[in-house]
């Protein structure tokens, strides 16, 4: 199964740069329509499917430019986007040269998402890259720099782009002593870093370990302590030297 390079998205000229006005409203039922586009395009070929699932979240920050976002429905909309593309993409049956490109534009995407709307994406990076190969290329790629944030003098706790995605990453490549390292070096009790350290000492089998160290990242950070079952049996999960 191959791309259709000559596939024309009807979504695809609607959602130019500052495409919609400041009403939220039209660019939600805009985001739906996408959704019904591609995800009938993935059911006939995965690839293509796919295709538009990166194509949309090249474009989405952009498009929305001068949308109201206050209410914060329209981020809701394409988070809730967003989780079903996520998928798509990641289950598409491409080779390691076409996945590579599609992970190489979303990420220039994140890089120039001055809106936050797709912010979530670093924390998917992982899911996008698959393959355990794939994501240890991408959390080398990130890995230096998140240490030279957490640890340096000059920068300590600054904030990267890429520290969500590299312990995202490293979850999916194995490399849970390299997570636990890491979030052991973030200088605040952020639970959106240490969750991977969860992940991390439950995939090592550490289950009562990890409970503890959830309950010391939320409980000092003022948050319930609310874990999901997969949080603690990640399943099929690799483990160092595994």
């Amino acid at each position: 199964m191959s791309l259709q390079t000559n596939h024309r998205w009807t979504f695809g000229p609607r959602f130019r740069k500052g495409a919609f006005g400041w009403r939220s409203q039209p660019a939600i039922l805009r985001i739906r329509e996408v959704l019904s586009e591609i995800k009938k395009a993935a059911r006939k070929n995965p690839i293509l499917g796919a295709e538009g699932a990166v194509l949309f979240l090249e474009k989405i920050s952009a498009a929305l430019a001068k949308v109201d976002g206050s209410s914060g429905a329209i981020g809701a909309e394409v988070k809730a986007a967003a989780d079903v593309l996520v998928p798509i993409i990641a289950v598409a049956p491409a080779d390691e040269s076409l996945r590579g490109k599609w992970l190489d534009r979303p990420w220039l995407a994140v890089q120039n998402d001055n809106y936050s709307y797709i912010d979530q994406l670093p924390d998917r990076w992982g899911d996008l890259c698959v393959s355990p190969e794939t994501a240890s290329i991408w959390a080398d790629s990130f890995i230096d720099t998140v240490r030279m944030c957490w640890s340096g003098e000059q920068n300590r706790g600054g904030f990267y782009r890429g520290s969500a995605a590299c312990l995202s990453a490293l979850y999916t490549a194995g490399r849970f002593k390299e997570i636990l390292e890491l979030v052991g070096l973030v200088p605040y009790k952020s639970w959106s870093y240490r969750q991977w350290g969860v992940k991390a000492l439950a995939a090592m089998g550490e289950k009562t370990e990890a409970l503890r160290f959830a309950e010391d990242s939320l409980g000092r950070a003022g948050q319930p302590l609310v874990l999901r079952s997969q949080d603690l049996d990640p399943g099929g999960a690799r483990s160092d030297g595994d």
